[in-house]
């Protein structure tokens, strides 16, 4: 199905894939192009700089970039977009640091907090908020149930050539021509502030797709077979996936964006299409033609590596508990069903890691096959129309039954609700059992249809991390969510819950034509951009609350280790739950009360005593506080002797106390800011890790002030729980952009050297970590 070439390779005039094709000669290629039925190159000479620069993404990337430096992009986008728990954050971060109006379209969707279903009128606060600000400062909003953040990108902004920025992971409209990235916020203000995105300049990697998808494969099933291919190894991480090869025109556009914003689980940076006359039918059908324009690699392109992808051979998948790369063939599933589901068991305990909980799935087998308890199709990956059309076909004069099996499906926009209730697939769906309901995100991060307690739900949705469904172990509560294409969730659905392949029952699939009336958006979108009322006020409700103050790096640092998580990945799920959580996320103060809490408990607690000696410390920096605590813990932690009272004082007065975790790869999934602020709310002055599962929570740990520590993996077992890291001189090797830092790690068994690396830290992430934060870099500048 999936095939991975891990060295450099040529595409030639979009058809053949050469590894090494510097050592061949132009007639032995030529030979080899016209016997697949290819015309001759024109090129004489391959130069690999001129081939690496004619892929689809360094084209756009090289039309962005306001740098010098190829090596060293600074991009600025040409749309930006958020929903309703990111865009309240960034909006108050960037009026601290100097907004004056958007300057280029900011869509701020309302796809996540929509219930209003936690926290009396907090949700409903940050809307209106939202909206207030859309109007003072010239943006577009859209309301409530409306549409999923990227449904309305793909169908109002993306354009061939383009660039968009979003505070939400999966921002991808690859498909469309535009090479998006999900970032958190901070990213955002910058370019809200006018200034740019950096980042060094990525490897391209070709996903050569061939082939046709046979009856019953859906974009779901594509997605994860490529996801389980490339995640573990991290072969694409921060790498843009180009999507080339004869097996692209046999896709429809929304085959391709269901498998495009799915690119965000092989942990890339961004993903890019060639185009052709289906896009341009899109953008026209859409109301846009303008928007299109044919998007091709060179004719003789380099790529850095290949994902080549037969879709003939791709069969129905299914992702299991914890990851989207837990992947299985359904019928795998279906011949080898108790001895897959007891690894998974056994490594899903693991990462839970609550003994009070027991996380199963053998229990669920009748006569040897999965019976699961729901299923949902939803967002931006399951919501579209041709997979909710293709659901109807399947439900068509049949039954979800009346038993423990439900059927939730949720169209990604009003105007995809309104042609399936036009072409009479709602009515179908409706007839069979299926539960409608609007444009919604929630069950995507546990914000709605949460499972029963051991349940098992099988979903078109983008994860299924642990509790991500919104289950709460603290509370006894435990269940699961397995990833499915649509097709096999409507099988499976037909059979009442058994696990069924979509190519086991039959079905017409014949194409459904999509007619986009954007009258919906035109009634109720705010459409500001450029029309700032820079007059009106901003409404706040009860539930807003300001960022805390945040102090500048100190000259030394005192670090107490709060956490330590010894999983292989760490998800942005784990570092700050998702779900209930959402509605507090104007609040940092409430927010990072849920700091940990599925994964470390103790967090909260330990570093809020941290935190509590460090206000104690600054007070005494102005002869204010209580000493005595303070001097005691400098003492007991940094002297076997008593230090003299000048010697103490000096200390003191230098050195920071905070909080840092140590995880071996933390920051997989979420875009979120939130993921990492809320250890900076709490005090925290740094993450230690091995490596960073993403850049984007890298960024988020920089932006907020937290230094990236990386350690050789030989020094793990130096880091215990409850030990303190000194970290002298800290300040200073920050700003003359020191690579590696001496720390002293200090416990019941001694002071243990200890060697920290601060790898690839631009200027002005040094300079952003010096401030304190990029509220405070961007006031001081």
């Amino acid at each position: 199905m999936v095939d991975l070439i891990r060295k450099g390779a040529y595409l030639l005039k979009g058809r053949l894939i050469v590894e090494n094709a510097d050592k061949l000669n132009i007639d032995e290629l030529n030979q080899r192009l016209v016997h697949a039925g290819v015309s001759p190159l024109s090129e004489k000479v391959i130069k690999q700089e001129q081939a690496k620069a004619s892929t689809i993404a360094n084209k756009i990337l090289n039309k962005h970039n306001t740098s010098e430096d190829w090596h060293n992009l600074k991009l600025k986008f040409d749309a930006l977009t958020s929903h309703d728990i990111t865009y309240v954050g960034i909006i108050q971060t960037a009026i601290a640091s100097g907004l004056k109006e958007f300057p280029v379209p900011y869509v701020l969707t309302n796809c996540h907090n929509s219930l209003g279903a936690v926290g009396g009128t907090i949700n409903e606060d940050d809307h209106v908020f939202g909206l207030s600000a859309a109007r003072k400062y010239g943006g577009i909003y859209v309301p409530a149930h409306m549409a999923v953040i990227h449904q309305y990108m793909r169908e109002m902004l993306a354009g061939c050539g383009q660039m968009i920025l979003g505070s939400d992971s999966h921002t991808r409209y690859g498909a469309l021509g535009t090479m998006a990235i999900g970032e958190g916020g901070p990213e955002l203000v910058k370019q809200l502030l006018g200034r740019t995105y950096e980042v060094p300049c990525p490897e391209v990697v070709a996903i050569y797709l061939e082939g046709e998808p046979i009856k019953g494969v859906g974009p779901q099933d594509v997605a994860l077979a490529i996801i389980g291919a490339v995640f573990k190894d991290g072969f694409v991480k921060n790498k843009v996936m180009e999507f080339v090869g004869p097996g692209v025109r046999n896709l429809s556009v929304d085959f391709r964006n269901g498998i495009d914003v799915m690119t965000t689980e092989t942990t890339c940076l961004s993903s890019i299409w060639q185009t052709d006359e289906k896009v341009e039918r899109y953008f026209k059908i859409h109301g846009r033609p303008e928007a299109y324009q044919k998007l091709e690699p060179g004719e003789v392109s380099y790529y850095d590596g290949v994902v080549k992808v037969d879709l003939n051979k791709i069969v129905p998948m299914i992702a299991l508990p914890f990851h989207p790369s837990n992947v299985y063939t359904i019928a795998e599933l279906n011949r080898n069903a108790a001895d897959i589901l007891h690894k998974v068991e056994v490594e899903g305990n693991k990462q839970l890691e609550n003994s009070k909980l027991q996380f199963k799935l053998t229990d669920k087998l009748v006569n040897g096959h999965l019976m699961v308890d729901q299923g949902v199709v939803v967002g931006c990956s399951g919501g579209t129309f041709e997979n909710i059309a293709a659901v109807a076909q399947i439900l068509e004069q049949k039954s979800t039954g009346n038993g423990n099996f439900s059927l939730s499906v949720y169209p990604a926009s009003q105007p995809v609700f309104a042609e399936l209730m036009a072409n009479r697939s709602m009515e179908k769906l409706i007839q069979a059992g299926t539960i409608i309901r609007t444009a919604f995100c929630g069950p995507c991060f546990g914000a709605g249809d949460t499972p029963t307690n051991n349940g098992l739900s099988i979903r078109h949705a983008t994860r299924n991390f642990p509790n991500r469904e919104g289950s709460k172990p603290d509370n006894g509560q435990i269940a699961s969510v397995a990833l499915m294409d649509a097709r096999s969730i409507a099988a499976t659905a037909i059979n009442g819950g058994l696990l069924t392949s979509a190519t086991d029952v039959e079905y017409s699939d014949t194409p459904v034509e999509y007619k986009f009336d954007k009258q919906s958006y035109t009634n109720r979108v705010y459409q500001g951009f450029s029309q700032p009322r820079l007059e009106e006020n901003l409404k706040y409700g009860p539930g807003i609350a300001n960022w805390p103050e945040i102090r500048p790096l100190p000259n030394n640092l005192l670090l107490q280790v709060v956490s330590v998580i010894h999983d292989a990945v760490t998800t942005t799920d784990e570092l700050i739950p998702s779900g209930e959580t959402s509605s507090y996320r104007s609040n940092p103060f409430k927010l990072a009360e849920f700091t940990l809490s599925r994964k470390d408990p103790a967090y909260v607690g330990k570093a809020k005593a941290v935190q509590k000696l460090e206000v104690q410390r600054q007070k005494l920096l102005t002869e204010q506080g209580e000493q005595q605590e303070v001097e005691n813990t400098f003492q007991t932690i940094l002297a076997a002797e008593k230090l003299s009272t000048a010697k103490l004082k000096e200390l003191i007065k230098d050195t920071g106390l905070g909080s840092v975790i140590f995880a071996i790869k933390p920051g997989d999934g979420s875009a979120r800011e939130q993921a990492a602020s809320c250890q900076r709310v709490l005090g925290g002055d740094a993450n230690i890790a091995i490596e960073y599962a993403t850049k984007r929570y890298r960024s988020n740990v920089i932006n907020w002030g937290m230094i990236p520590f990386t350690i050789h993996p030989a020094d793990i077992e130096k880091i215990a729980a409850d030990s303190y890291i000194f970290i002298p001189n800290i300040r200073q090797s920050i700003k003359t952009g020191a690579e590696k830092v001496q720390a002293f790690v200090i416990n019941e068994r001694g002071k243990i050297a200890l060697e920290l690396k601060l790898e690839n830290l631009a200027k002005e992430d040094r300079d952003i970590i010096l401030a304190g934060c990029l509220i405070n870099y961007y006031a001081g500048n």
